[in-house]
């Protein structure tokens, strides 16, 4: 499903072997693989033998793809990403082959359901959000549109954690994703590489006595051993890698301090390894917490450029060449030590001097920004990063003296901006800025939609941006329509398959032939049905889980996402409460029936977030339990939210929130993912919101609220929230309501500063756009109650979505950041 030209031929399908044969391999699997007659196999023991079976096929392919690349010296993009939200495979892997019906029907000649046994594999907990779903999407689409790649991350062993919801509060977890192992990957043991901390650096003449060289020798040394699985591409066509490490130590116990009676203490080598590679995001609001967090950064990337490093001097004998063969990219600055890294692999292990090395690095790391939050990214406190990585330090000042140096050469700036650009912040606390490095030592840098871009130039980057004026560029984000329309609504793709034929399977843009049936009222009232299944199934799922009877014929109104102030949870819960207090003070209006539905988990150390997660529980318990509001609005916190979640929760959506501050979302791809389903998107003129307006057109989209720079204005022009509160009657009530403890008598005091803040401060102008927001819903109730306009605009966002594809997206990176020809 690539963003193909019409006259692109489609790509042959594989050839799919017959269900008995398929149904014999699987029997044989289990025998000879588990060691279990079909007569004693459990549910989870077909699941592994049905993914063995494809998998060998799978390899199959990846031996191929990895034997061509080498055979042609094709230049190879390697992703950097501490995040893969790659979800659950098999559904992935049998669709993009083709398998999905062959092996349904082999399966059920030996008495099992595909759909039940698919159920039970275990999300794989890599990521929390939208830059792991994203990067999962982008090694799918790598794949699809033939280009060589590599994923590099970490194998978290519990990952983000499992999210339960204890009287409405939020209770972390672990994540058990690998208790029965995981029969996609592959252990490469051979492959491990040794990775260092701490200690100090020697300075020392060169062997031909020309030049000094610095010698690290690290306190501290673990391994990082390498997990392969392979990514499937549309049709097969290609297999990639993506590499997970895993941190062990080098000896697994000392066993001199054990045979001394210190049991505890030998497993302590062992213990700092496996915490590299335990958790994702470890709380940081400790010293031992941030240690951990920069500890991992730098395993996984030095692993990664030690592997790559390796990998292209076994096929071409020298690095000099390795901008032409390889391309780095760091997703977000979570990976950026890679480039000291690698200038330290450079000079210090190959002997390059400091400009060729810096040169190289330059022309092989591109890097992607993901948020204008100065917090999200990134620095850590120098006293910390010099403990740590002593040359890596040296390296990042020597990097900071050759930028300092040409910015203070071409004129252009004065002092503070000049302290703008370096890379170490020495206005409070002295700290490295990754952000700043990962800019400085890249070739590209890009924003994930237009107004993002935009806005880097203005902010957060302003001064860099000046210095290097070339260097920013847009890449708008993008989804794969595989797993986001063709996997997770089968329902709406085979009515638009009926409809227009199977040509958007290879080409999505031709999803756009929808748009003429966007006015056949036959048409959408077979959408219609289709939406109408995916709600009852989202609702027998919330009657099984919370106890919770939802109508389907309801208005099903969601927002899944992180928990955070800027995406505005607390906006929507807010006019909840409003939307309450009108349909029991007004019951003879003609209420539209809503369900308000939320989903994310919040950073275990994020108290605000908490507690947003707490008052959508508590404001549920109360709306929904009052007989005066005739069911005409229910509200619904479904935990542990995750990619299999949201398969479920998309396809069922009629109203997409995504009603972040303006200027503070960088592009979002759940709000493409939500109207390639069908769902109509309420929202702010923030991050991909703004493209997705051009493309589905105005009259299809709700847009509310300030602007960016309206936001900007208010800021810094004196805003004061609480004459606007005090202004805005529907506001306020709902607001004391929340204060005074209505939705909290058991402890009335609990909601009561979140409040304050809104009065006091409203960073997020939550009161400054709760007026144009409630309006917006009200004109939702309007469009939803007139069912033929409904689902007309609804078609037309089906039909217009498929620019925001992935395939599109790695298109532009390859022929403008990557330079690999496709």
């Amino acid at each position: 499903m690539s963003s193909a030209t019409p006259s692109e031929p489609l790509k042959p399908p594989l050839e799919i072997p017959d269900p008995a044969t398929l149904a014999a391999e699987i029997v044989k699997a289990l025998k000879y693989r588990d060691g279990k007659d079909a007569a004693v196999a459990t549910k989870d023991d077909w699941l592994t033998a049905s993914i063995q079976v494809v998998r060998d096929r799978i390899i199959d392919g990846w031996i191929a793809s990895t034997k061509q690349d080498d055979d042609s010296g094709a230049k190879r993009v390697y992703y950097l990403s501490l995040e893969f939200l790659i979800g659950r495979l098999m559904r992935d892997a049998f669709s993009n082959l083709g398998f999905m019906e062959a092996m349904r029907a082999a399966l059920g000649s030996l008495g099992v359901e595909l759909d039940e046994i698919a159920t039970l594999e275990p999300d794989a907990a890599l990521g929390n959000g939208g830059l792991g779903r994203l990067a999962a999407c982008f090694m799918e689409s790598m794949a699809t549109v033939d280009l060589p790649a590599h994923g590099y991350g970490i194998r978290y062993v519990n990952g983000m954690f499992r999210q339960e919801i204890s009287d409405g509060w939020q209770v972390e977890l672990p994540e058990t994703w690998l208790d029965h192992g995981n029969p996609w990957e592959f252990e490469r043991r051979e492959r491990s590489s040794e990775i260092g901390f701490g200690g100090s650096v020697d300075a020392i003449v060169s062997a031909d006595g020309q030049r000094e060289q610095h010698v690290w020798k690290p306190q501290e040394r673990v391994l990082a051993v390498a997990y392969d699985t392979p990514v499937v591409g549309w049709r097969g066509s290609r297999v990639n890698t993506l590499r997970l490490w895993s941190g062990m130590p080098i000896d697994p116990i000392l066993l001199e301090a054990f045979n001394a009676g210190d049991h505890i203490g030998a497993l302590r080598e062992s213990n700092r390894a496996d915490a590299l590679s335990r958790v994702l995001y470890p709380a940081d609001s400790s010293p031992a917490g941030q240690e951990l967090r920069l500890r991992q950064e730098y395993f996984f990337s030095a692993a990664s450029l030690q592997d790559i490093v390796r990998r292209h001097i076994s096929r071409y004998g020298e690095l000099r060449s390795l901008p032409d063969k390889a391309a780095i990219h760091l997703n977000d600055t979570h990976p950026a030590v890679a480039v000291a890294e690698l200038m330290r692999l450079l000079m210090d292990v190959h002997g390059i001097d400091f400009d060729a090395a810096w040169d190289i690095t330059k022309r092989t790391f591109a890097y992607t920004n993901h948020t204008l939050l100065p917090e999200a990214l990134e620095s850590w406190p120098v006293p910390l990063f010099e403990r740590l990585l002593p040359r890596h330090m040296q390296i990042v000042y020597a990097i900071n003296a050759q930028v300092l140096l040409e910015a203070r050469m071409s004129g252009q700036f004065d002092d503070c901006q000049i302290s703008r650009i370096s890379l170490i912040e020495e206005n409070s606390e002295r700290r490295v800025r990754m952000g700043n490095l990962a800019f400085v030592g890249s070739h590209s840098v890009n924003g994930v939609s237009a107004l993002h871009t935009q806005l880097m130039k203005e902010t957060v980057f302003a001064d860099l941006h000046r210095l290097y004026p070339t260097r920013v560029n847009n890449k708008t984000n993008g989804i794969t329509p595989r797993r986001w329309l063709l996997q997770c609504n089968p329902g709406l793709t085979a009515l638009a398959r009926e409809a227009i034929g199977d040509r958007f399977f290879d080409d999505i843009d031709a999803l756009r032939e929808l748009d003429r049936l966007a006015e056949d009222a036959a048409f959408r009232e077979k959408f219609a049905a289709v939406k109408r299944a995916n709600k009852e199934r989202l609702a027998a799922l919330v009657a099984t889980r919370l106890g919770v009877r939802l109508d389907p014929s309801a208005l099903f109104d969601i927002q899944i996402k992180r928990i955070h102030e800027y995406k505005r949870q607390l906006l929507n819960i807010i006019e909840a409460v409003a939307l309450y207090d009108q349909i029991r003070s007004h019951p003879e209006r003609d209420w539209t029936a809503r369900v308000k539905f939320f989903g994310g988990k919040a950073a275990p150390g994020y108290h605000n977030a908490k507690l947003i997660i707490k008052l959508a529980n508590d404001v549920a318990k109360v709306i929904n339990r009052d007989p005066s509001v005739r069911g005409l609005l229910k509200v619904v916190f479904v935990p542990n939210y995750n990619v299999s979640l949201a398969e479920m929760m998309i396809p069922a959506a009629d109203l997409s929130e995504q009603i972040s501050t303006a200027g503070m979302e960088a592009s979002g791809t759940g709000n493409m993912k939500f109207a390639l389903n069908g769902a109509l998107t309420i929202g702010t003129l923030d991050g991909a919101n703004v493209e997705i307006s051009e493309h589905v057109g105005d009259d299809n989209i709700f847009i509310f609220g300030l602007t960016a720079d309206e936001v900007t204005q208010r800021r810094s022009s004196g805003y004061n929230p609480r004459a606007l509160i005090e202004n805005t009657p529907e506001l306020a009530q709902a607001l004391a309501a929340i204060s005074s403890g209505v939705f909290s008598p058991d402890d009335p005091a609990r909601y009561r500063d979140l409040v304050s803040d809104l009065y006091d401060r409203d960073w997020f102008m939550v009161a400054a756009d709760f007026d144009a927001y409630a309006a917006t819903q009200r004109s939702v109730d309007a469009v939803w109650n007139d069912s033929p306009d409904w689902y007309a605009k609804a078609i037309r966002n089906v039909a217009r979505m498929g620019w925001f594809s992935s395939d599109r997206t790695i298109r532009e990176y390859a022929n403008d950041i990557w330079n690999v020809p496709l």
